[in-house]
């Protein structure tokens, strides 16, 4: 559904994206995992045609993204990080305003934004201003707004940042229905929870670069299963191991104030790149 071949993005010498090469799979939750200023927000940006790379290829669903714009653009559905519904509009004047853009007849347009709106649990709010929204109510109705022309690929830049874990959840299991749906989906995320839970696949990115890409077992398991966490001062560091009996050994020969986990993903992070995963992107 989406390939990238030897993708670069150069803003002077600064290199944002470096070589990329990356497939998403029909029907795959893939997750974009980085740091601040790792590239993730920059790709989506070249994948949603909102950006033209320096160098090579994208293909969105079969169409090549730099000269077949348009196309893509039937393709996908956008919800960007941030906010950028019209607040002095009501929720279905904001579907309404972009299915009068995409063209969708009236009688169509109005069953399709009456379905989207009870679908992300917005239906008794139709008719209200979106700016006595909430922070969920309003990610929700950006997911409506980009499911209205019934895109095949869904891009989800940063979808729970700055929402409570409550609010956060809940955005979950409407990617995981949509997902059920037949909708491929690639989100950039820094929450390591949010990764983990939701992803079948995720590529790490870090300085333009992908070093490591698989399911998340698949990752931690290449890193090691248990970590090993140990108190020096007020420094917590770190030790990765292959097995629980590996890590206890190791727990052993140390003094108190030890904890012994299973290895996440921001674990892998820390062993691939000596930091950790947070921030928002550039």
């Amino acid at each position: 559904m989406i390939e990238i071949r030897g993708l670069c993005k150069y803003y002077g010498s600064v290199k944002a994206i470096d070589g990329l090469d990356l497939t998403v799979k029909s029907g795959e939750i893939f997750g974009l995992l980085g740091p601040n200023g790792a590239g993730k927000t920059t790709t989506v940006r070249i994948l949603t045609t909102l950006s033209r790379p320096t160098a090579g290829k994208v293909f969105i669903n079969g169409f090549e993204v730099t000269r077949q714009a348009m196309q893509v653009k039937k393709e996908i559905g956008v919800v960007p990080q941030h906010f950028n519904l019209d607040l002095e509009l009501s929720a279905w004047e904001n579907l309404e305003l972009h299915g009068r853009l995409h063209k969708i007849p009236s009688k169509v347009r109005s069953k399709r934004i009456e379905e989207l709106l009870d679908f992300v649990e917005l239906g008794d709010r139709a008719h209200s201003p979106v700016e006595h929204f909430s922070g969920g109510m309003k990610r929700r109705l950006m997911i409506a707004r980009a499911l209205m022309h019934n895109p095949k690929i869904l891009f989800l830049d940063e979808p729970t940042v700055g929402l409570d874990p409550q609010v956060r959840r809940r955005l979950w299991d409407l990617i995981r229905n949509l997902n059920r749906r037949g909708i491929t989906i690639l989100l950039t995320t820094h929450y390591i929870e949010e990764a983990e839970i939701l992803c079948h696949r995720v590529g790490i990115l870090d300085r333009g670069r992908l070093i490591a890409l698989g399911t998340p077992e698949e990752l931690k398991a290449k890193v090691g299963r248990f970590v090993v966490e140990v108190r020096d001062g007020d420094e917590t560091k770190y030790r990765v191991f292959g097995d629980r009996d590996q890590a206890l050994r190791f727990a052993a020969t140390l003094a108190d104030d030890v904890v012994i986990r299973e290895s996440n993903l921001e674990d892998v992070f820390i062993e691939l790149t000596g930091h950790r995963v947070g921030g928002s992107d550039a």
